[in-house]
């Protein structure tokens, strides 16, 4: 694994990586056993922004300690997020059977694999609560739509290349929709507002129309 360190600002340092499983794999690690004086941790596709309170850890002491972490393969799965959310779904999106003929497998057999495997929220990005998912089991690559809808419902259960994700608010989108949940993702008013955080294991559940 390499990693580039860059200061970002007076109290983080950016990390960059080569790819998202050195992401998840280093970010598992540093997440293990964060020294005092650790804020957060903001992992991204290439990167991990690690925040820190520079009285209690000057950013020469986090990057020393960043560069001395190792990330093997199995610290991803060591360091994860214990809790586990089940999120409810009704598989009826819009682009469901078109996404499983572009697959080559039926709109059932989709389903089986969305909801049979273990995903993992990689990070969060393009709206607050909008978790990447991921997983080591999941077997396609879906592609995007050709044009972005300009309102996807909050609720819709989605994919786009290697990922899964679900819309927490009504925006626009590209990717295919292939069902919905009445599952909360974003609530600010909450004492933690978001319920997908990076590291958190995800299971899909499905369940009959309302």
């Amino acid at each position: 694994m390499s990693r580039r360190l860059l200061p970002s600002g007076d109290a983080a340092v950016l990390v960059e990586c080569d790819s998202l499983d050195e992401v998840l794999a280093l970010h598992d690690a540093l997440a293990a056993e964060p020294p005092p004086g650790v804020v957060e941790l903001v992992p991204a596709a290439r990167t991990i922004l690690v925040a820190v309170d520079p009285d209690r850890l000057p950013l020469e002491s986090a990057a020393t300690w960043i560069r001395r972490v190792p990330a093997e393969a199995g610290a991803r799965r060591a360091g994860r997020v214990a809790s586990e959310v089940v999120i409810d779904v009704v598989y009826d999106g819009v682009d469901l059977h078109e996404t499983a003929g572009t697959l080559g497998v039926s709109p059932e057999a989709l389903i089986a694999h969305h909801k049979a495997v273990e995903w993992r929220v990689a990070f969060i990005g393009f709206a607050p609560g909008f978790g990447y998912l991921v997983s080591d089991d999941w077997p396609f690559e879906v592609p995007r739509l050709d044009a972005p809808r300009p309102r996807v419902p909050a609720g819709a259960v989605a994919l786009a290349g290697a990922f899964a994700g679900v819309y927490p608010r009504q925006s626009p989108g590209g990717w295919r929709l292939i069902g919905r949940t009445d599952a909360e993702l974003w609530n600010p008013a909450a004492p933690s507002p978001a319920l997908l955080l990076p590291g958190r294991r995800v299971r899909f559940r499905e369940v009959g129309s309302p």
